[in-house]
């Protein structure tokens, strides 16, 4: 057989080997097939005896093709141990004791543009015969760079899932505010909220749950994100369920305690401000779970107090440790202001944290304003102390004035 007949014959199995692998990517086979694929297609077409091919992943070359090697080999490459060469020719891997390459001789490395992606160590069957490294590089690149699209849209798929996911949960969470706040002769409400993402982890509500009563209350979930989000939606419904049975402000409390703690084992918590008012009786009546204290201003009297009465967290323990409901009589013409710690805990360009200090200072120089001016002053005020620093947390201003 002449030497022109043993090159086209080789040029006609590099060929084949060629159509297999990219007939087999058209055909956009899975990832085990392609690799199967491109084993039998280097066994049976080319001249190679045996092969390990180790494919980049973020902890360094994990091995994806391995025949004829009978030695113990490492399944996991670091990317410390891999020098950046270049160079296709003979072996030279330095292993630990535990493993050895003696069996393969020859290194080709796989790169796209400056990345290396693949490591094809493999051993030729007949030292007579020519096996073109050229050319065989070139083949386990097709392979590889296939096999990183895949994956890349596999990346883009999960992305666009979870951010399908996070518009949904962020319609969803939209949905659980009021649609609007009363502003009529009896009270007159304003809110402010900037979540810190789509979704937040803050809630606030208003239920006037007959003439007389209203309920107003303000949460903030431990975290961010969807667990925030979703945790915070199964709250809302639980106390939305509790509140259309019962005005019990102890037994509300103590139930969703016990739900928070059941769904999270406790590793999850939720401060909370649960207030009502009755018109008619002229009290208020309140709990305070853990959460910044709400500022309680007398317009007549022209002061305020914070409202601290109340509990621990909630979701923290089984059992709430202990429980006081707080009460105010012969209330009338008051407002009151309830936040999240993102409001207080907002910082600027010095390091300077806005605090409860400023906040309750605040309030003072503007007790009898409405609620929608309040909003309007405070945060053209709280916008120039933080000025371009971003913020940190999900934000909340709840604004209630009784008339």
């Amino acid at each position: 057989m002449t030497a022109e007949t043993v090159k086209y014959q080789r040029k006609e199995l590099e060929l084949k080997a060629l159509l297999e692998i990219t007939q087999a990517i058209n055909e956009n086979k899975t990832e085990s097939v392609l690799l199967n694929i491109f084993k039998f297609t280097c066994l049976v077409h080319l001249n190679i005896r045996s092969l390990v091919l180790y494919v980049a992943n973020s902890e360094g070359f994990e091995e994806r093709v391995k025949h004829g090697v009978k030695q113990n080999i490492p399944k996991l490459i670091p990317h410390t141990d891999v020098d950046d060469n270049r160079e296709i020719g003979k072996l030279n891997l330095v292993m630990p004791e535990d493993y050895s390459f003696n069996e393969l001789d020859i290194y080709v490395p796989v790169y796209h543009k400056d990345k290396m992606l693949a490591i094809l160590l493999l051993k030729i069957k007949d030292t007579e015969q020519e096996l073109d490294l050229d050319f065989t590089q070139a083949l386990t690149n097709i392979l590889v760079v296939a096999l990183e699209n895949k994956r890349f849209a596999r990346r883009q798929l999960e992305q666009e899932r979870l951010k399908r996911e996070v518009e949904i949960a962020s319609n969803v969470q939209r949905m659980l505010f009021p649609a609007t706040l009363p502003v009529k002769d009896k009270i007159d409400a304003k809110v402010t909220y900037y979540p810190h993402s789509t979704v937040g982890g803050d809630y606030y509500d208003l239920i006037e749950k007959s003439e007389d009563e209203v309920f107003f209350c303000i949460a903030d979930v431990s975290g961010k994100g969807m667990p925030a989000a979703l945790l915070m939606s199964n709250f809302q419904a639980a106390l939305r369920t509790l509140l259309r049975s019962s005005s019990d402000l102890k037994m509300v409390a103590e139930q969703l305690n016990f739900t928070i703690f059941e769904n999270t084992n406790g590793e999850r918590f939720i401060t909370f401000f649960l207030g009502y008012y009755n018109y008619k009786t002229k009290t208020l009546k309140f709990i305070n779970a853990g959460h910044n204290p709400p500022v309680l201003c007398w317009e007549k009297e022209g002061k305020s107090e914070l409202l601290e009465a109340g509990t621990t967290i909630l979701g923290a323990f089984k059992q709430l440790p202990f429980l006081e409901e707080g009460e105010r009589s012969g209330l009338s013409d008051f407002t009151l202001h309830m936040y999240t710690d993102g409001l207080t805990e907002a910082f600027n360009a010095n390091d300077e944290e806005y605090g409860e200090e400023r906040f309750m200072s605040f309030v003072n120089r503007n007790n009898c304003i409405s609620p929608e001016y309040f909003h309007e002053v405070f945060f053209e005020e709280w916008n120039e102390f933080s000025g371009e620093i971003a913020r940190r947390d999900d934000i909340t201003l709840l604004s209630i004035r009784f008339k």
